[in-house]
């Protein structure tokens, strides 16, 4: 069953399937969304005339029962039935004849394959959003469990200052603030609503847009007709943003954990069952959740740019092009969750080693408290600079790793602002 299929015509088999390509897979998850956009479509029918009301209220009974074989895992898409669309309008058709036909009045597949995907990705970011939370909960606690326990500082993979895993681990949580942050605009391009646009120019049909808004619980519409059609595409590319962001932060601390863990740093391990070996190295312990986390991530990070590549240069309406989005974008929000909840799942059995830094290889990370010591007894810091220079290239810098370090400004080892930064992100959470 095609929707735009007149008698007498029919499609070449080989032009179906490349069409078609994996849209009904798509479509499956898609398909919750497309009964809660035709409820909210039909129930404003009726009340505007281009249904009765009690064609209105059969239609949105037998789209409940729909809706409920769909949350059963009951729904397919029939051989022959071009997508999700098409299945449900064939079902209302087969239960209520005439009635079930009515049900596109007013609408493009253009406009509902638009607010399929909006309350797709509405739901999916807010579920991403949740997720995340999870992980800097975890962040959070760890940072407060472990944050007078120091470790070494690098800038070019040399070592460079002392630091903490108070600071190493907050430094992530306020990290996904931003992220957060990110994915916040991204919620707000979704919550609006482009039902009613139908093709991308308007209805002669006297819809109410403002009342299919209201029953999906969008915040607003996508005013413009032709601009609502134009946020197929655009919509996907703004969450892939947001989701590239998270994506950074948590490839990057994969890869603090890959180096952490190794040998020659030992500042962190994991307990076996969260590793893997080596089938001739049986001293192994492999980091492979971590270094599949930061591949995965990488793909991730990738999203806006391949998204950019298919969309860029179409002109304003809908193309099929934007079939493409789905395949590029739905398995990803997938594979992002479960990143963070594999990250969550390794760092709540981190170990975290003891007095790292007294071991004599650490000793330099101390040369700017020690000019720092000279300065607060009155040397210019240029002076203290040299003179502790002068120290290390003859050999002879020391520095009593024992005395405690006085770093006190905010977000320093001795001031981590965690209740600043919790706060920074229940005022992001408000945001969705």
């Amino acid at each position: 069953m095609k929707l735009w299929q007149k008698d007498g015509t029919s499609v070449s088999g080989s032009v179906e399937q490349f069409t078609v390509g994996r849209d009904k897979e798509f479509d499956l998850l898609l398909a919750k969304y497309d009964v809660q956009g035709s409820v909210a479509h039909v129930q404003m029918l009726g009340e505007v005339g281009l249904m009765t009301k009690e064609e209105s209220a059969l239609a949105t009974g037998a789209l409940k029962e729909v809706a409920a074989a769909i949350e059963a895992g009951e729904f397919t898409i029939e051989e022959g039935v071009e997508d999700v669309h098409s299945q449900v309008e064939l079902l209302l058709t087969r239960k209520l004849g005439d009635v079930g036909k009515k049900i596109h009045s007013g609408r493009s597949r253009n406009d509902q394959v638009a607010v399929d995907i909006k309350l797709f990705l509405r739901a999916a970011v807010l579920e991403i959003k949740d997720e995340t939370k999870g992980l800097f909960d975890l962040l959070l606690d760890l940072s407060k469990q472990h944050k007078d326990k120091l470790l070494p500082g690098y800038t070019h993979l040399q070592l460079a200052m002392p630091s903490s895993f108070g600071l190493w681990f907050s430094a992530y949580a306020e990290s996904l603030v931003d992220d957060l942050e990110m994915l916040a605009a991204a919620y707000a391009v979704t919550n609006k609503n482009p039902l009613g646009s139908g093709a991308g120019y308007g209805s002669s049909f006297p819809l109410n847009r403002k009342r299919t808004t209201e029953a999906l619980g969008f915040a607003d519409l996508n005013y413009n007709s032709v601009y609502a059609q134009m946020t197929r595409g655009k919509t996907e590319k703004v969450v892939a943003m947001g989701m590239s962001c998270i994506a950074a932060t948590l490839g990057k601390l994969a890869i603090d954990c890959c180096l952490y863990m190794n040998q020659n740093f030992g500042f962190i391990s994991f307990p076996d069952e969260l590793t893997t070996g080596s089938s001739i190295m049986p001293h192994k312990k492999n980091p492979d959740v971590f270094e599949l986390i930061r591949a995965k991530c990488n793909r991730i990070q990738s999203l806006p740019n391949e998204l950019v590549l298919l969309l860029n240069n179409l002109p304003s309406g809908y193309h099929r092009d934007l079939q493409l989005t789905k395949e590029i974008l739905f398995p990803a929000i997938e594979e992002l969750k479960s990143c963070i909840r594999m990250a969550m799942l390794m760092l709540s059995g981190v170990r975290i080693k003891e007095n790292i830094l007294a071991d004599e290889r650490y000793k330099y990370l101390f040369t700017v408290e020690a000019v720092n010591e000279l300065v607060n007894k009155g040397t210019s810091f240029r002076d203290a600079y040299q003179e502790i220079g002068n120290q290390v290239s003859a050999g002879t810098f020391s520095f009593d790793q024992q005395q405690k370090l006085a770093h006190t400004h905010e977000g320093s080892i001795g001031n981590l602002n965690l209740e600043e930064i919790a706060g920074s992100m229940a005022n992001t959470l408000k945001k969705f």
